[in-house]
């Protein structure tokens, strides 16, 4: 019902939305007699900023077209590999002109990024993706909005999340011979599932995992988010958040935890910040600061844009991850695709090189968090596993933004590299400096 409501509410308000907008146009116009003011400025700002509190935002475009590698622009199109019924494999294919570049770029290493499922787009790792692009042949596991999938297309369960990154793993294998996984936030946990099942079968398994701020152990520093999933039952989140999706989407009548109850409560955790940022998007609307009123738009796009998770998903991924914390206590059983329940064993995981790393200030995953990793592969030796702790970054921080780029990419990059040269895809890489070294040069 309250999702119905929802729905109602935001039809009802479309159309005010879409009056605020074209209000704001109206008194910014050139040929308007009050675009010169400072009422309509005011009045410009104000019914602007009403648009976007009002507006639907949909999912964004990750929107790479090109990269800059060495003063070379590299163009980018990104196309869909796999397609299957919750999530899309999208490959960042490269393409230059430039016959050095072409020879450089063909034998660099292959990675699977696997996007969070918690509510926000894989877009959100638009930066990371960028970042990768420049020294890597890249995929990324593009997540679907479960209002989208019908029915028809049956459930979707946190073993089935599992069994979706070995077939992505497997197809990178047979197509490059091996590739490199990072995990960003929620699918740290279900990564190193898919891999430590796939080392006690005994297949070939990734080169290396880069995990980067995931509730691996949530017990460690547990945060407001962690907190929450602890203290309440799970009858509790199927009573309260979990809703069926009406009739107006093609998944109508699938039980789902709803994107917009998600945004409320990203928003909830931070409602000063909130405010603040909304303020002052106004205020720089009336100056005309353009520069800073665009990243506000540029981020809210993003930060609002958010989509249903299956309700067996997100519950069995509470149980598991956040209440009974079965990966770490050695308890947790995957079904495979073929019905059989096999144990996670990380234990089980050799010669595979593991960094962690994350955020002194992350207030989603706490520290010690994704470092527990550590503990649980016991089958790798200490010199092909690391660990970064990101000097006063956050959550965001260690996959996006300034710290990414200048403090935590250059460690991931020769990490990658080190762990690539035993096994090249085409073509060995140049030989790197030992990853410890650059981890600490990088931390200073």
């Amino acid at each position: 019902m309250l999702y119905k409501i929802f729905e109602n509410q935001r039809s009802f308000m479309e159309p005010f939305a879409e009056f605020a907008q074209a209000t704001a146009k109206l008194y910014s116009n050139p040929i308007s007699p009050w675009s010169n003011t400072l009422l309509g400025h005011r009045m410009s700002a104000g019914y602007d900023l009403l648009y976007r509190l009002g507006k639907d935002y949909i999912k964004p475009e990750f929107g790479i077209q090109s990269i800059d590698v060495d003063g070379v622009e590299i163009a980018i199109h990104d196309r869909v590999e796999i397609n299957k019924p919750f999530c899309e494999l999208r490959r960042f294919k490269r393409f230059s002109d430039d016959a050095k570049t072409l020879a450089k770029i063909k034998g660099q290493p292959v990675v699977l990024i696997v996007a969070p499922l918690s509510g926000h787009y894989a877009t959100l790792l638009r930066d990371t993706v960028k970042t990768m692009l420049k020294d890597h042949k890249v995929y990324i596991t593009d997540w679907r909005n479960a209002r989208l999938v019908p029915l028809s297309e049956g459930e979707f369960h946190l073993d089935d999340y599992v069994n979706y990154v070995q077939e992505f793993i497997r197809h990178l294998q047979n197509k490059y011979g091996n590739c490199h996984v990072i995990s960003v936030c929620q699918p740290t946990v279900p990564v190193l599932a898919a891999v430590s099942l796939m080392a006690s079968r005994g297949e070939k398994i990734p080169l290396s995992m880069t995990m980067m701020g995931g509730p691996i152990d949530a017990r460690k520093s547990p945060t407001a988010v962690n907190n929450l999933a602890m203290n309440k039952s799970l009858n509790w989140f199927e009573n309260n958040v979990i809703y069926r999706v009406p009739d107006n989407f093609p998944g109508a009548g699938r039980r789902v935890y709803p994107g917009f109850l998600q945004h409320s409560g990203f928003v909830a955790m931070n409602p000063e910040r909130h405010f603040k940022s909304h303020y002052d998007y106004f205020k720089d609307l009336i100056k005309g600061d353009d520069a800073h009123a665009e990243a506000h738009r540029h981020f809210y796009d993003e930060y609002n844009a958010v989509l249903d998770m299956d309700a067996d998903y997100y519950l069995e991924t509470i149980q598991t991850v956040f209440q009974e914390f079965k990966l770490v206590r050695g308890t947790w059983e995957v079904k495979s695709p073929e019905g059989v329940m096999e144990l996670v064993r990380p234990q089980d995981i050799h010669n595979t090189g593991l960094i962690t790393i994350e955020g002194e200030l992350d207030d989603i995953s706490g520290s010690g968090q994704t470092k527990a990793a550590h503990k649980l592969c016991t089958g790798l030796p200490r010199e092909i596993m690391d660990h970064l702790e990101v000097k006063g970054a956050g959550h965001y921080g260690i996959f996006s933004g300034r710290r990414w780029r200048d403090m935590v990419y250059p460690v991931v990059k020769e990490f990658i590299a080190t762990h690539n040269k035993a096994h090249p895809v085409r073509a060995k890489a140049a030989k790197p400096k030992t990853v410890k070294t650059a981890a600490k040069r990088v931390a200073q």
